[in-house]
């Protein structure tokens, strides 16, 4: 593939994203801010809440922390398979 030909492809594949790998992209991201927050101060979940569900364990804040980095894997790779589909050349 040619030089030419790869730039012009970028440039159509970028403006050509469905709003679905937007929003696949954005959530991935959130979830992963949110996992390393968790992983940095593991408080805040019981701040936002107001509630302590686990009465100061960290059990409830583990599980969370797991789930928020399954989500922000599978969220990404959701994106990342959007992404490629959307650059592949049309069939007609």
């Amino acid at each position: 593939m040619s030089q030419e030909s790869r730039s012009v492809r970028g440039i159509r594949g970028d403006a050509g994203l469905r709003a679905r790998f937007w929003v696949e992209a954005g959530l991935a991201g959130l979830a992963g801010a949110l996992f390393a927050l968790t992983l940095v101060s593991r408080d805040w979940i019981e701040a936002v809440l107001g509630v302590d569900l686990d009465h100061r364990s960290g059990g409830l804040e583990w599980l969370i922390v797991a789930a928020l980095l399954a989500i922000s894997l599978v969220l990404g790779a959701v994106a990342h398979s959007e992404r490629t589909r959307s650059l592949e050349p049309r069939r007609t």
